[in-house]
C-alpha cells in the first residue's frame, strides 16, 4: 500500500483519468538526476498519504505521447488530476516541504 506504480499509455485512462481519488502523475526519465533526487520524496508521501492520494510514474521516454498531450516540457514534472483533469503543475524536484505546501487541499 502506498508504493508508487509505474504506468503505461494504456493504463493511463483507468489509473489516472478515472480515478476516484486525486492522482499524482510523475513524469521522468531514467537518465533525469533531479527525477531521481525527487523519487524517494514521493515514495514517501505515497504511503503517508495513501488515503487520499494515488501517486504513480510515467517514463516520457517511453510514452512521449502522453507528456506532449500534457505539456509536458521538461522533467520531472509532477501533474495533479483531480476527476480526469489537471488541477496543479510542480516542474522541478523541490524538498519534501515544499511538495507538501503544494499539496495542501489535495492531501
Amino acid at each position: 500500500m502506498g508504493a508508487i506504480k509505474n504506468v503505461t499509455e494504456a493504463e493511463f485512462d483507468a489509473e489516472v483519468l478515472k480515478s476516484d481519488k486525486p492522482v499524482l502523475v510523475d513524469f521522468w526519465a531514467e537518465w533525469c538526476a533531479p527525477c531521481r533526487q525527487v523519487a524517494p520524496i514521493l515514495e514517501e508521501i505515497a504511503k503517508e498519504h495513501a488515503d487520499k492520494l494515488t501517486i504513480v510514474k510515467i517514463d516520457v521516454d517511453a510514452y512521449p505521447a502522453i507528456a506532449g498531450k500534457y505539456n509536458v516540457l521538461q522533467i520531472p514534472t509532477l501533474n495533479v488530476y483531480k476527476g480526469g483533469e489537471v488541477v496543479k503543475q510542480i516542474i522541478g524536484a523541490k524538498p519534501k516541504s515544499m511538495l507538501l505546501r503544494e499539496l495542501e487541499g489535495i492531501i
